[in-house]
Order: C-alpha cells, then sequence, then structure tokens
C-alpha cells in the first residue's frame, strides 16, 4: 500500500522538484531519539517512495544515506554529487532525478570558497565546508532544458552565508546569458529566513523567484521547514526554498510536513513544486554585490 502523496509523479510537461535536508545520520543518540536514522530511514523512504519527485535537491547525506535515499526512489533513479571534503567523504548534497524522464549532460560540483574549484576548500567565514552541485539536464519528454543547482549554506556565518547567495546568483546569471531558453531551479537549505539579507540578494534582482511566493496555487499551509521533529507549525519560518528562474511557471507548491504515525521522517520538512517551461522571457541579469550597511540576517 502507497502512503497518500502531497503530489506524487507528474506527467510531462510539468516537473516536480524537492529540496530535502534529509538530516545527517548522528551515531550517539539516546535510545527512542526521533533523531535516529535507523529509527527514521524507513519514514523518508515513504516520503519519498510517494512523491517520485521528478528532481531531488537533498542536503546532509552521508555516503549510506545518499545510497539509501537513491533505492527508495527507485531503479529509474540516477544522481551526481561527491562528499565536500578533499577525499569526497562527509556530507553530501546531491541532486537525484528520474532518468526516464531527464538526460544529463553535465553535471559540477564548487565548493563555495574563494577557490571554489579546489574541493575541500573552504573561506568566508564558514567552519564547515560548503558546496554547490549543478547540474544540466535535457527533458526527454519535450526537449527543453533544465539548469539545477542544489546547496546548503553555512549555518553560522552570516557572511558566509550572504557571499554565498553571491557566488550562487553568478552561476545562475551565467548559466542564464549561455542558455537564454533553458529552465533554473535552486534547491537548498539556505538556512536564512525571507527577512534575511541572504534572500533578498537572491530574489532582488528577479533572477530568482520564490516558488512559493508565485505559485499559482499552494497546496499547504505555510508550515515552518525546520522543525526540528516537533509537531507541525502553521506561519513558521521558512529556510528551505525552491527558487527559479526566468522561464519557470510554479503551477503549485507545498511545504511536506508529512507525519507517519506521530512521527517526522527528518528535522526538516521537504518543500515540493510542480515547474512548466514558460515562454522565454528576454532579460539582462546582472548580480549585485553586498554594501557595507547589509551585514546580517
Amino acid at each position: 500500500m502507497t502512503d497518500a502523496a502531497l503530489i506524487g509523479a507528474v506527467s510531462a510537461p510539468d516537473l516536480q522538484v524537492m529540496t530535502y535536508n534529509i538530516r545527517r545520520r548522528v551515531p550517539t543518540l539516546r535510545p527512542g531519539s526521533p533523531d535516529r536514522w535507523d529509527a527514521r530511514k524507513l519514514l523518508v523512504k515513504r516520503l519519498l517512495a510517494a512523491e517520485q519527485p521528478t528532481v531531488l535537491g537533498a542536503q546532509e547525506a552521508l555516503v549510506d544515506q545518499v545510497d539509501f535515499v537513491a533505492d527508495a526512489l527507485g531503479p529509474q533513479y540516477r544522481w551526481v554529487g561527491r562528499g565536500r571534503h578533499a577525499a569526497g567523504h562527509d556530507e553530501h548534497n546531491p541532486i537525484f532525478y528520474d532518468s526516464r524522464r531527464l538526460q544529463l549532460t553535465a553535471w559540477q560540483q564548487r565548493a563555495l570558497s574563494a577557490t571554489p574549484h579546489a574541493h575541500g576548500s573552504r573561506s568566508w567565514g564558514n567552519l564547515t565546508r560548503r558546496v554547490v552541485v549543478s547540474a544540466d539536464f535535457t527533458d526527454l519528454s519535450t526537449g527543453n532544458r533544465l539548469l539545477a543547482f542544489n546547496t546548503h549554506f553555512d549555518h553560522l556565518s552570516w557572511r558566509s552565508r550572504l557571499t554565498s547567495a553571491e557566488f550562487i546568483l553568478a552561476l545562475v546569471n551565467s548559466a542564464h546569458a549561455a542558455e537564454p531558453d533553458a529552465a533554473i531551479v535552486v534547491t537548498g537549505d539556505l538556512n536564512a529566513t525571507v527577512e534575511s539579507a541572504v534572500y533578498r540578494r537572491l530574489t532582488g534582482d528577479g533572477a530568482l523567484r520564490d516558488s512559493w511566493v508565485v505559485a499559482a496555487e499552494r497546496l499547504t499551509p505555510q508550515w515552518g521547514t525546520f522543525s526540528g521533529y516537533r509537531p507541525q507549525r502553521r506561519g513558521g519560518a521558512r529556510i528551505d526554498y525552491v527558487l527559479v528562474g526566468p522561464c519557470v511557471e510554479v503551477a503549485s507548491t507545498g511545504i511536506n510536513a508529512a507525519r507517519f504515525d506521530g512521527r517526522s521522517a527528518s528535522d526538516h520538512e521537504p518543500v515540493q513544486a510542480v515547474l512548466r517551461q514558460s515562454v522565454l522571457r528576454r532579460s539582462v541579469l546582472r548580480p549585485e554585490h553586498p554594501s557595507a550597511g547589509d551585514r546580517s540576517d
């Protein structure tokens, strides 16, 4: 028996995109803790098996968790990405995709640092290594292009988050300039609310739009996306996002606060959006730079 889906599998030309911080496995936890991976991994599997996103940007996935998510999604799914450290270990920010629908044409992982091509590098004030994974796809059903970015911003350093936002925006602008007809989507746990300088930097000039804001239909209340395994909270802060470029229409969106016998699969709620490629709206996108007075979230 399949669990009820918030959205579930979609058909062309629609694409379902999900961002989901699945919460890294922590080995030293008290018995009965809702954070225990062994206790919640089957809940992650139930949620993903029901939703079947076309693209999933995941965060905090250790190597065994990446394999588990791939298995939960099914044999038709592939993924790209590697660990944050130079050796490729530790957390991944993988992009999973349905290979029946999307053909991968290129992918890249960059460090969120002053030396993005030096794998495992860090700077900008973050003690934890952070990355962005990008993947370029051709839609096998429509022939359209999809350019996806998935990231996880630092949880402590406001300067790292703000500079990472500048970096992501520059990547998006470059991608749009190179392929102006392509749909662009950014998924991620940004550790920043809609009131933050990070959010304003990413969405302020129109290069990226918040799918929750521009969706034609919202399928759920605005749940807080970081629940910490607590009950759903209406009107809570959103720190996990599906952001879209100028050639994308958002048909619907939702924050999936599913509970299984009162239990949550992760300390974050996944955010999902149904996207459609829209008629090209040509624009010139220029990244801004942080001002001296724009200091904190």
